[in-house]
């Protein structure tokens, strides 16, 4: 009777195992992994250009001008501070020294500032571009059934098979300049 129940126990424990295996080779086989530099892609992309110059633009009429701004502002306030002719009562001067003071590390700081400012108007313009990539690559991936895309950037080696970038920039109605193809070999011997 032990000896049975051993016997049935190593069964279950073996089909069990077998079960697993199986389940696991059938999950293996269903896995299929595609990559694409989405960034590529994203230069392809005709809006691209337009937020390019939108972005400096706005470098240009709203960051340097804020700046300059700034820097008016000091000089002004600091020349209020140094004005031996006209002094400014000691209240006054005590004012302008701490708007002074936090002047002061805005524009030490505002090369940083400036980039942090330009590069959110930047991603904010880009977002919309941004999710129409993603949807293309979505799409392409559900199509072609990859349940896995990575960033080409990521991989050392992989099949030119599996290269989405022609077939996203497909669905995003992009053309994609031939040295950009999968398989690409630049001509030879030209005369």
């Amino acid at each position: 009777m032990e000896r049975k129940n051993t016997f049935m126990k190593k069964l279950k424990v073996l089909v069990v195992t077998v079960s697993l295996l199986m389940a696991g080779n059938v999950s293996i086989a269903q896995t299929k992994i595609g990559y694409i530099d989405a960034e590529t892609i994203l230069y392809l992309m005709p809006e691209v250009g337009r937020i390019d110059s939108l972005v400096r633009l706005y470098q240009i009429d709203t960051v340097a001008k804020e700046y300059s701004s700034l820097i008016q502002t000091y000089q002004y306030k600091d020349s209020i501070l140094r004005d031996s002719v006209h002094p400014a009562p000691p209240a006054v001067k005590q004012q302008i020294q701490k708007e002074l003071a936090e002047l002061g590390p805005t524009l030490q700081n505002w090369q940083q500032i400036g980039q942090e400012a330009v590069q959110n108007k930047q991603n904010q313009l880009l977002a919309p571009v941004m999710r129409k990539i993603n949807d293309a690559i979505n799409a392409v991936a559900k199509e072609k059934g990859y349940t896995y895309v990575l960033s080409r950037e990521s991989i050392l080696v992989a099949p030119d098979a599996d290269n989405m970038l022609q077939a996203v920039a497909k669905k995003l109605n992009i053309t994609v300049p031939p040295q950009l193809l999968p398989g690409y070999k630049p001509p030879t011997g030209i005369r």
